[in-house]
């Protein structure tokens, strides 16, 4: 029997259709913020989509335009009220917050992944940390990433991820994965999520220019897979009016951030968006055939590496700030609590 031109026999790549969610939090407000990530899950399951990706830190705010009253050498007590509103909004994880959460995907039946600001829930519980969770469609955590390097400012009020939350999870949608914003200006950042295969790489960001669409395009060439952008479209007028500092947003314009959400095919081409000035939801679908035929010719951690002369080594070790030791118990004497 004589086989048809262009038809595959062997194993079969996965299709999907995927939602990006260009919309802002209810700023400083940690449940608001999580019932509007519910509605907002649900339209897009309505829609068909199987993964839908939300923007860098949507619970509860990507605290734009605010100095949290530090100047190097002074903090003033408004910014650490300022301070304070945003860690009592902050998610334990796990906790109520991705409980709400993991149930929403479990109505959508669909894959789910969000940004928060994660409160440390361990040690001092006075870090908070700028994370991305992945939920499945059974509504379990698979497991988070927590950005490696705040950027610029973010500094004064994130702390850095290690090596233990650079996640992927092969999925039967595929190989899914991402980086947060800025740490995709890291080259070997991005090496650590290829060398783990990822097919649909999520980038959520707070990045409105232009030009960082170009960035996009250039991972979803370097790494031949389907990139998924998304930001927040976030005006001045909400703000609480009662925050503490808000003052700080006087000189910036009404639109504080115009979004640019998009999504891109393995060979760099646009097939939504980019999205601005507007709160939306973009849709596509994802043939992951498309990345198989992309790395026919370039394929950055295979055929194309030189591991004779570059090599990458990434330390996944957790890095805890505190080791306990419990003593070995002396005969005779009390077990220690």
């Amino acid at each position: 029997m004589k086989r048809r031109i262009g038809t595959t026999m062997g194993d079969e790549s996965p299709k999907v259709k995927v939602a990006v969610v260009q919309a802002a939090s209810v700023l400083f407000d940690r449940e608001a913020s999580v019932e509007k990530a519910v509605r907002l899950i649900a339209e897009a399951a309505g829609k068909g989509a199987k993964l839908i990706l939300f923007p860098e830190a949507f619970i509860p705010a990507y605290p734009r335009g605010l100095g949290f009253g530090t100047v190097v050498g002074d903090r003033k007590p408004e910014g650490r009220l300022t301070w304070e509103r945003y860690w009592a909004n902050s998610v334990e994880v796990p906790g109520p917050v991705t409980e709400r959460l993991g149930e929403a995907a479990r109505e959508a039946g669909a894959y789910l992944a969000l940004g928060v600001i994660e409160r440390d829930s361990e040690y001092s519980r006075g870090t908070v940390y700028c994370t991305l969770l992945y939920f499945n469609p059974d509504g379990r955590l698979m497991g988070k990433h927590r950005k490696l390097m705040p950027t610029a400012a973010e500094r004064l009020i994130w702390g850095s991820g290690d090596g233990s939350t650079l996640a992927t999870f092969k999925t039967e949608i595929g190989v899914i994965g991402g980086l947060i914003c800025w740490e995709n200006y890291m080259p070997l950042a991005r090496v650590s999520m290829y060398g783990k295969g990822v097919e649909i790489y999520l980038a959520p960001t707070a990045d409105q220019r232009e030009r960082w669409q170009s960035t996009l395009v250039h991972i979803a060439l370097e790494g031949r897979c389907f990139v998924l952008g998304c930001n927040q479209y976030v005006t001045k007028s909400m703000y609480p009016s009662d925050l503490a500092g808000v003052e700080d947003l006087e000189e910036l314009p009404e639109v504080i951030c115009r979004g640019g959400s998009v999504i891109i095919s393995p060979l760099g081409e646009v097939i939504a968006g980019p999205l601005y000035d507007e709160e939306g939801i973009l849709y596509a679908d994802l043939d992951l055939a498309n990345v198989v035929r992309s790395r026919f010719d370039f394929d950055a951690v295979g055929h194309y590496s030189r591991p004779d002369v570059f090599q990458l080594h990434v330390d996944e070790r957790p890095k805890p700030e505190v080791n306990y030791e419990k003593p070995t118990n002396i005969k005779g004497s009390d077990e220690q609590q």
